[in-house]
């Protein structure tokens, strides 16, 4: 990857602040930007048919699987698109949980529905398989708004049976700068009982990070800025710190940054996870800036 002098400095020639990781503790899957719905704020562009992305194979992941256990990961994660849309998925996550823990984001709807048959024997498997399921707001209205009709009780079903399954599951929603945090996830709990589900669920919280392609202006983060406000350790929790994230771009299996900047090229960090450690990892994506200061991460780790 040739990189201009953007890269590595800002428009006011400061030197761009960076993250450094030599060590890898999760990998990612992209399984494709293909998905049954066609949410408007999605940050990966996702609906039905999209190929910006291609839908992965069991023998595009065996590879980077194997690689990753080499390299002492931790855990696998998994995201899309609609991960369920793949055919081959419940074998690919099946190969994936013989060998570490693995997480999976889905919509909860039709496709892995439909699936449960192959999803609930890998309560078995030898290693634990979670599920975190997108909820956008405790609001039937507010979520369908965006996911569709009838999208919200299926989302629902998905929680209460992944959850009777014995799988540990969580919910991804969508945070708002000015709402009460305690009401809305008390309202998440009300919704929880009501319809059977475990109260005990975890909330995940998300801010806006703008759809693929998306020009947003944003600070510029300076090496002052991450030695100023972040420490250390700080500093270790950007998901690039210890996180890849694999994609299939036109047919060829690539390993990007993190999970949300594979809309640039720049954060090709090569095709094998090798090639992709001790690179820098410049903090010049506009959502760079929303971990920067919301501590965002797709990560449970």
């Amino acid at each position: 990857m040739i990189r201009t002098e953007s890269w590595y400095r800002t428009p006011n020639d400061d030197p761009r602040g960076y993250i450094e990781s030599d060590s890898l503790r999760e990998l990612w899957f992209h399984t494709g930007t293909a998905c049954n719905l066609a949410c408007p704020f999605c940050l990966e562009g996702s609906k039905p048919g999209d190929d910006r992305l291609g839908l992965m194979t069991l023998d595009d992941v065996v590879p980077f699987i194997d690689e990753a256990c080499e390299l002492g990961v931790g855990q696998f994660s998994f995201t899309g698109g609609e991960p369920f849309v793949a055919k081959q998925f419940p074998r690919i996550l099946q190969y994936a949980a013989a060998r570490k823990p693995c997480l999976v984001l889905t919509n909860g709807t039709r496709p892995l529905l439909q699936r449960m048959d192959e999803v609930l024997p890998l309560a078995e498997a030898a290693n634990p398989v979670s599920f975190r399921i997108s909820i956008d707001y405790p609001d039937v209205v507010r979520h369908e708004a965006g996911r569709g009709d009838g999208t919200f009780v299926e989302s629902l079903q998905a929680l209460r049976e992944l959850s009777a399954g014995g799988f540990a599951v969580s919910v991804a929603r969508q945070w708002e700068p000015d709402e009460n945090t305690v009401e809305v996830e008390q309202a998440y709990q009300k919704i929880f009982a009501d319809n059977g589900i475990p109260d005990a669920i975890r909330l995940v919280s998300f801010p806006d990070f703008a759809t693929p392609g998306t020009e947003r202006v944003t600070p510029h983060i300076t090496e002052s800025c991450m030695t100023t406000y972040h420490t250390a350790e700080s500093r270790a929790g950007f998901m690039c710190a210890f996180s890849r994230m694999v994609v299939k771009d036109k047919g060829k299996m690539r390993v990007y940054a993190c999970t949300l900047v594979d809309d640039d090229p720049s954060y090709d960090l090569g095709a094998t996870l090798r090639d992709s450690l001790n690179q820098r990892i410049m903090m010049k994506h506009h959502r760079c800036f929303t971990c920067f200061k919301f501590g965002a991460s797709c990560s449970e780790l």
